[in-house]
């Protein structure tokens, strides 16, 4: 839905107090992800430059960051968006039931963007998928927050982690070795084949947001609601601050090791992918939470946080509009909008690789100028 609310960011660096239970950080960390998710998945053409294409298996690129800083970020929203309502004194079973129907929105709306512009039949729908995997992390994320303490998180985020790689490394799939974690072999794979046929998948042969692997993905929310608790606390800024980053480097440095013998995959998302993601996301927003909420240096911060107050809009506009750009016909009548636009306006003059990235940050720009209309006119979608 749509609503208008207080601008919990004026634009200026002059000392406001934020929203109650808001960070500026968290809200320009998010802005951040969201603007590298649009970055990398509206290239002007299939050549790019590596950092902002995906690893073909096995490994990490920059790209492969973005959906996983995502989902932390999401673990470290629940913390504050569910205590802060219930401090308002919202009932328990009203908070149940607005997890759930958030929840069912979200997954709902990843169908549809899925399905755009509905020329697919619906028997063959692609089921999984960005904002599936979002709903169903934040989902559980959510009731185990409401549920448990740190240490059970801390003990679910193990058994996540480590079951997975039991399930991946001595579950057998027919027809392949033990443990194999080829892109047709895997055990989540096989799964996903099994249960959601190969007509509901992105490719016939796997899922990159799958069944199997939306476990881990669960353990990444997981270590953002025990960040976003660990921000509550009654700590010193400083300390909190500090805390983070005591934290991040013994996670990368972990999920590098167990790479060793265990490979980092974002498709897999594999348990040393989730604790280098992790890491990673918590030493960008512990420098976030210095410069900006500590230090105070807030207005550089502003077109992120454009983004990051609004991503819902921003990510499904954003998708939407690309493909409103293949489906109109061009003024010349060859060929679609986009390919008019892009030859004409990127392709003509500068070199595939630089043309195809001039169109990927044109549309990023686009989609802020957009957002800061929103921001402006304090326009907030929330579902």
């Amino acid at each position: 839905m749509s609503e208008t609310m207080t601008d919990p960011y004026p634009l200026t660096d002059a000392p406001v107090a934020p929203a109650p239970g808001r960070l500026r950080s968290l809200d320009a960390f998010r802005g951040l992800t969201l603007a590298g998710m649009i970055l990398v998945n509206n290239s002007g053409s299939g050549t790019k430059y590596a950092p902002l294409g995906h690893a073909d298996w096995h490994g990490w690129t920059p790209t492969d960051l973005v959906f996983p800083f995502f989902v932390f970020i999401m673990g470290v929203s629940i913390a504050f968006a569910l205590a802060r309502r219930l401090d308002s004194g919202a009932g328990l079973g009203k908070v149940l039931l607005k997890i759930v129907w958030r929840a069912v929105a979200i997954f709902g709306l990843g169908l549809l963007l899925n399905w755009f512009p509905f020329k697919e039949p619906f028997a063959e729908l692609r089921i999984p998928g960005v904002l599936q995997r979002i709903a169903v992390c934040y989902l559980f994320a959510a009731l185990i927050f409401l549920a448990t303490g740190p240490r059970a998180q801390l003990a679910l985020i193990f058994a996540l982690l480590v079951g997975y790689w039991a399930a991946l490394t001595r579950i057998p799939v027919p027809g392949y070795e033990l443990g194999d974690l080829s892109l047709e072999g895997n055990v989540a794979a096989y799964y996903d084949k099994l249960l959601l046929t190969p007509a509901h998948l992105y490719k016939a042969t796997y899922d990159p947001e799958g069944i199997l692997s939306t476990l881990p993905a669960l353990a990444t929310a997981l270590i953002g609601t025990l960040t976003g608790r660990w921000l509550r606390g009654p700590k010193s800024m400083g300390e909190k601050c500090a805390g983070m980053f005591v934290v991040a480097t013994p996670l990368v440095i972990a999920g590098l090791a167990w790479n060793e013998v265990f490979p980092i995959n974002k498709a897999l998302w594999t348990g040393p992918f989730v604790l280098l993601t992790a890491g990673l996301a918590l030493h960008l927003l512990g420098i976030f939470y210095w410069v900006i909420d500590i230090q105070g240096w807030r207005k550089w911060a502003t077109p992120l946080v454009v983004f990051g107050v609004n991503p819902i809009a921003a990510y499904v506009l954003s998708g939407i509009g690309g493909q409103l750009l293949r489906m109109s016909p061009s003024p010349s009548g060859e060929g679609n909008l986009r390919q008019w636009i892009y030859s004409r306006g990127f392709e003509s003059w500068l070199t595939p690789i630089n043309a195809s990235l001039g169109w990927a940050v044109a549309y990023v720009l686009f989609w802020l100028l957009v957002m800061t209309f929103f921001y402006r006119k304090n326009i907030i979608i929330r579902l």
